[in-house]
């Protein structure tokens, strides 16, 4: 894990990015490492790669540093097995303090509005009561990452991420889109995320657009679309 967001963040240790990437290096410039190369392609062939290589991050709120400085990358999974390593050595959502955000977004898009491939876009937000930090946020975050991963919504290009955020008055869920001007394809992801999620009719999610985000003082902005 890169910086302190180590302790904050997983169960037991885990290798960042630069360490695995190091890792590699060295097994490239050697030739071999403890295994042997049939073991190492044996290995390679077992596993079940994914069609985008996704990134997590951390963030955690500090209003003494600049926003773009508490994000910290994680690491990155580029196939199923390593997904769900990733998972089981981070900590539950319902388990983090707030002020704090899980991201997970495509390789090469940073979590933040200002990137060239979010800056045109907009977000579906879902936001959930107090009590069901405990009784539905797992299981949602987890839901949406199978999404994320697998591929599953449609016009998968517009999708840039999600992010899942921890807060004293009320948790949020948001996907990430590239482009806030394509209607059809942000109704059928909202559509999408309904469906997957199996959202009750009452819990409705909500399409904003990242500059009026970006722009509101208080968090209170008009949603394009509802669904």
């Amino acid at each position: 894990m890169a910086g302190s967001a180590s302790d904050d963040v997983v169960t037991t240790s885990s290798e960042t990015t630069e360490e695995r990437d190091a890792k590699k290096e060295e097994v490239d410039e050697n030739g071999a490492d403890s295994s042997s190369g049939s073991d190492m392609v044996q290995e390679i062939q077992m596993k079940h790669p994914l069609q985008h290589t996704w990134c997590l991050w951390y963030m955690e709120n500090n209003r003494t540093k600049k926003w773009e400085d508490c994000l910290v990358e994680i690491t990155s999974v580029e196939n199923v097995e390593d997904f769900w390593s990733l998972y089981n050595h981070i900590k539950l959502l319902s388990e983090m303090k707030s002020g704090t955000d899980f991201n997970l977004f495509k390789k090469g898009i940073k979590p933040m509005w200002e990137d060239q491939f979010n800056k045109r876009g907009g977000k579906w937000m879902l936001t959930l009561d107090k009590y069901q930090r405990h009784t539905e946020f797992d299981r949602l975050w987890l839901d949406m990452l199978l999404c994320l991963i697998g591929e599953v919504f449609d016009y998968p290009d517009e999708i840039c991420g999600a992010v899942a955020s921890i807060r004293g008055k009320g948790d949020k869920i948001c996907v990430w889109t590239r482009s806030s001007q394509n209607k059809a394809a942000n109704l059928a992801i909202g559509h999408n995320i309904r469906d997957r999620l199996k959202l009750p009719p009452n819990m409705k999610i909500q399409y904003v657009l990242h500059d009026t985000s970006a722009t509101s003082k208080h968090g209170n902005v008009n949603a394009v679309y509802e669904v």
